[in-house]
């Protein structure tokens, strides 16, 4: 699932805190997954 929100944020579908917001469990692995694609500056605190 994290997979597919990061794949979603960086297409620009899905805003990181809005997701980050209602799936928090998932914000580790998102934030990972966005780094590892040099994306991180869709990573917003």
């Amino acid at each position: 699932m994290a997979a597919y929100f990061a794949m979603r944020i960086m297409l620009g579908k899905l805003d990181y805190v809005a997701v980050v917001s209602l799936y928090p469990q998932f914000k580790a692995d998102i934030d990972a997954i966005l780094v590892a694609d040099g994306k991180q500056e869709l990573i917003a605190e």
